[in-house]
């Protein structure tokens, strides 16, 4: 198993080296999300070697995710999102440790995650009361969090960037968190973002667009209908997202 490890990492070494590799498998990252973004965030700390993830959401997959989330298949339509996802973490690497939560995550139920035991935290949800309270608690831990702002309503994959949130502009709910972490004196948050305007889908379409299954009924979910999403805009910012975590911690200090 040692020697297949090797080759099946062998790639990754060139670029991060056998410390970076070490580092990565020696980490435990939390995803908060499991969705657009959050799916392809997962996949690649999986594949990229990271040892443990912890993968947190309370939805289910349906139809509608079919067309841009990776674990949406119609082999995996109706399990739970963190089991799909843990389902191919199992298959690209059997020995990385998958803690699944079916949470929905809000003030209410952050004190069932201890932060200090995480090495970084992904926010990939997608209500600001939940974005807030992570960012608090991984703040008051000490761990390092990276957040995802709008993803919906977007076509253009080029446009996604990291930045501090307070170097953010056009993003409506990067606007909204930098309003909120300037009240409760967060001074520096990394995040990833895009620049482009969002599209406003036609009044038709909208009426007839649906909330994911059960998403209205829960506490805290967003009250507004279902953005527009494609497959290769939350992709995009789900791979940047896990591109700043690997470097992070793979090579600290760059």
């Amino acid at each position: 198993m040692q020697d297949e490890m090797r080759e099946q990492y062998s790639r990754t070494r060139l670029l991060l080296g056998q410390a970076g590799l070490d580092r990565l498998r020696a980490a435990r990252v939390a995803v908060f999300g499991v969705g657009g973004v959050g799916g392809y965030v997962v996949e690649a700390l999986a594949r990229s070697g990271v040892g443990a993830l912890d993968l947190i959401d309370d939805d289910r997959v349906c139809l509608s995710n079919l067309n841009r989330q990776i674990i949406a298949t119609r082999s995996t339509l109706g399990m739970y999102k963190v089991d799909a996802a843990a389902a191919r973490i199992r298959d690209i690497d059997p020995e990385i440790v998958v803690r699944t939560y079916k949470t929905f995550y809000t003030p209410e139920t952050a004190d069932r995650f201890d932060f200090a035991q995480y090495s970084y935290v992904v926010d990939a949800i997608d209500t600001v009361t939940g974005k807030l309270s992570l960012v608090m608690q991984a703040k008051a831990a000490g761990t390092p969090i990276i957040c995802s702002m709008g993803a919906g309503n977007k076509l253009d994959p080029s446009r996604f960037e990291v930045a501090d949130l307070y170097e953010t502009s056009v993003c409506p709910l990067a606007r909204v968190m930098r309003a909120e972490c300037r009240k409760r004196g967060i001074d520096h948050l990394k995040v990833v973002y895009s620049r482009e305007e969002p599209l406003q889908p036609s009044p038709e379409e909208a009426a007839q667009a649906a909330a994911p299954a059960g998403g209205a009924a829960r506490p805290g979910a967003p009250k507004k209908r279902a953005p527009g999403s494609i497959a290769f805009v939350p992709s995009a910012a789900g791979l940047v997202l896990a591109g700043e975590v690997i470097r992070d911690l793979a090579l600290p200090g760059q």
